[in-house]
């Protein structure tokens, strides 16, 4: 197998040294290194070279590093972040992975890649209705490769299927077990299986001589010409440090998705404005910044109508309440290396009928239980704010110390952050004055919250929601202290990005191959399924391809 190269004779750079010495002296981008114009291949020096560059170490981009070295090419994987595994690492672990592989075998479960496929292509289910039916062919295909993939690679899992609540018709979500060094989870004693999976792919991948470039930034991708040629390499930047990368057979972008982004996401639904905050943040900022870089040069974005579609997950209900970052599934504990910067746990919510719900005027919307995309549309509904015709703007749980009491919380630090998202009031007026966020463009009327208390109240005692038809309104807010915490829907998964072929090539906004590019994970288009196993398998196809790839010395060859 043919190495990377340092083309500048710059020294090596392994994690556990990277990690030590600090982003502030990282000292492998060269003196006098000339940064790209306008993302084309002239007068560049190149300070690293490796036959394949991947851009992210997540669930996508750690496959397609291994795969691509399996298949004897060199690899550099560079990372914004100061580890590896992107969201993956925060994830339940579930990796929905069929077609009658060895572990379905053993558990008595028939299915096969046409099964597989007639699933994920059925007309009568949003979640598969929208997909690339061409992307969904080779997907299925793969999926027992990829399962084998995983095991030789060493990822472990528990041997009990969960039901698949989407387009499949037979058990094929399988959970990775957790990895065993709670420091490396992030969000330890969680469940966040997912740590298994991403640990052990770079185990493996630093095993084959994977190299990781960790807290590096890529900022464009390098095309020969802007819209023409084959790609070339990537610019990244380390701290202040510019580093530029050649790819000698391919790039492959594993940046994961763009719910980060408020511009880039508003393109396919105008209302998710700043307000709506994204799940496994603070450790992952997905800033689209792989689709961004790709459509610089040309590239197309593809199957579109899958990120707004009313049944998938790109929209969630926190369920931890009175913190920011209230991902249902996602905690981040006092003893987290991220808890610094979430600054709460936030309040585990069990029972709905203990709160209601207001809008950035104080006023309900919707029944509390639902947890229906009805919701998020009335929360982001327009609520006479013409200031913000976009956008629902924040949501409050109003509650009281009985409700508090019925929860069983302690509503202060470091269970809430009260700095912008918990307060507390002895009345309810002086509730409405505390209440003051980034997000919250204007007070909250004390009379208006006021009297929407009180009608609830009134549907209490009468046991009947009249407004919103909340199934038998139980418990009145009316003990003192009162309580207002955020509870603003939360943002989760990509289910579009950039267009690729069956060979996660990038294809342009002609409908033409960009030779040198390839896409896959949360910043491809084309696939709506929720998990791991799409970002697995067509990171494995690009891996595969890529190294494979045969490069031509003239400009627009495949």
């Amino acid at each position: 197998m043919s190495k990377p190269t340092r083309t500048s004779g710059k020294a090596e750079v392994n994690r556990r040294n990277f990690l030590a010495r600090g982003v502030g002296a990282v000292a492998i981008a060269g003196t006098g290194t000339q940064e790209a114009g306008a993302q084309t291949g002239n007068g560049i020096t190149w300070d690293y070279a490796a036959d394949v560059v991947v851009i992210g170490a997540g669930v996508a981009g750690l496959p397609a590093a291994i795969t691509a070295r399996d298949n004897g090419a060199s690899v550099i994987v560079v990372d914004e972040n100061f580890d590896i595994g992107g969201r993956g690492i925060l994830s339940g672990g579930r990796v929905q992975v069929g077609g009658g592989h060895a572990l379905q075998q053993k558990l008595g479960i028939k299915d096969t890649p046409d099964m597989l496929f007639n699933d994920w292509v059925r007309f009568d289910h949003s979640e598969s209705r929208y997909s690339d039916r061409d992307l969904i062919r080779v997907f299925a295909d793969e999926n027992v490769p990829t399962y084998d993939f995983l095991v030789e690679n060493g990822v472990e899992f528990i041997e009990k299927p969960i039901r698949s609540p989407d387009a499949s018709t037979v058990d094929r979500i399988f959970v990775t077990k957790e990895w065993h060094i709670p420091s490396q989870v992030y969000a330890p004693r969680r469940n966040r299986n997912g740590s298994g999976l991403v640990r052990r792919m770079e185990e493996s991948a630093r095993k084959k001589g994977v190299q990781i470039f960790l807290k590096h930034k890529m900022t464009s991708i390098v095309r020969e010409k802007h819209n023409a040629g084959r790609v070339l390499g990537i610019i990244t930047i380390a701290g202040s440090n510019p580093v530029n990368i050649q790819a000698r057979k391919g790039v492959i972008i594993a940046s994961g998705g763009h719910t980060g982004n408020v511009n880039f996401r508003r393109i396919f639904d105008p209302r998710l404005t700043e307000e709506y905050q994204q799940a496994c943040s603070p450790y992952v900022h997905q800033g689209a910044d792989g689709e961004l870089a790709a459509m610089d040069i040309g590239a197309s974005l593809w199957s579109t109508a899958n990120q707004t579609v009313d049944e998938a997950a790109q929209i969630t209900k926190t369920r931890h309440i009175g913190c920011r970052w209230g991902y249902s599934s996602l905690v981040y504990e006092p003893d987290s290396p991220m808890f610094q910067q979430a600054r709460a746990t936030g309040l585990t919510v069990r029972d709905w009928q203990n709160m209601i719900f207001v809008n950035q005027n104080g006023k309900r919307f919707w029944d509390e239980t639902d947890g229906s995309h009805g919701f998020f549309h009335a929360a982001m509904a327009y609520n006479g704010d013409k200031t913000k015709l976009n956008g629902g703007g924040p949501i409050w749980a109003i509650f009281d110390a009985d409700a508090v009491t019925r929860e069983k919380w302690k509503p202060e630090p470091p269970h809430v952050d009260r700095d912008g998202y918990f307060f507390s009031a002895d009345t309810i007026p002086e509730l409405a004055a505390n209440i003051k966020n980034p997000y919250q463009k204007a007070p909250i009327s004390g009379a208006t919250l006021q009297e929407t208390v009180n009608r609830y109240n009134g549907f209490v005692a009468a046991g009947a929601d009249a407004d919103f038809k909340k199934p038998t309104p139980l418990y009145k807010i009316e003990k003192p202290p009162f309580y207002a915490a955020w509870t603003t829907p939360i943002l989760h998964d990509t289910l579009t990005g950039i267009r690729t072929n069956t060979d996660s090539q990038v294809i342009d906004i002609r409908g033409e191959i960009i030779p040198g590019l390839y896409c896959a994970g949360e910043s491809q288009g084309g696939f709506a399924q929720h998990g791991l196993t799409r970002c697995i398998v067509f990171g494995r196809i690009a891996g595969r391809h890529a190294a494979r790839r045969q490069v031509a010395e003239t400009s627009g060859t495949r």
